[in-house]
């Protein structure tokens, strides 16, 4: 072989290497820092059901959320059970509008494990139903063994699955 040609090969391997690099550097900002949440063109149906950024945790929440939303009957659910995962047998008051789950301190309900996405899903109050809207998460959300890719109505007392945990929804 002549030495030009394991010049480049050189040249090749170490930009190969560098390549490397980067890649595992961005794989590891992108773990610390969750990746920006693309916005979603707004859906006329769900845009009043945005959620609240002053509402506090719902870990802090010690008293029944009062239901502010007139479209909030008997009938609707109020409770999120956590039923499997290292949260079990929690049962958290619902709020009257949305809940964020996911991996940071901003969410309603924090689920800390290496499955769940720093924002990866959403609970919003529409129509009298329960919805769940799955924020672009790397694992993703299932509803009863399912993959929600769009926004989709959550009955009561049907397991919902984020990383290892599982909650439903109670009356």
């Amino acid at each position: 072989m002549s030495e030009l040609t394991l010049l480049i090969l050189q040249l090749a391997f170490l930009l190969l290497l560098w390549g490397f690099v980067f890649f595992v550097i961005y794989s590891l900002r992108s773990d610390l820092f969750g990746q920006r949440v693309r916005r979603i063109a707004a859906q006329p149906e769900l845009m009043s059901l945005a959620p609240s950024a002053s509402a506090p945790p719902l870990e802090t929440v010690t008293e029944p959320v009062a239901r502010a939303d007139p479209a909030a009957t008997a009938s609707t659910p109020t409770r999120l059970v956590i039923t499997s995962g290292p949260r079990e047998g929690i049962e958290i008051d619902l709020p009257a509008e949305a809940l964020t789950i996911g991996r940071s301190s901003e969410s309603g309900l924090v689920i800390r494990d290496d499955y769940t996405s720093t924002h990866h899903a959403r609970l919003m109050l529409w129509d009298d139903h329960w919805v769940l809207q799955d924020l672009d998460s790397t694992n993703g959300t299932f509803l009863d063994g399912t993959r929600v890719t769009l926004p989709t109505e959550v009955p009561p007392g049907v397991p919902v699955t984020i990383g290892t945990t599982i909650f439903e929804l109670r009356r």
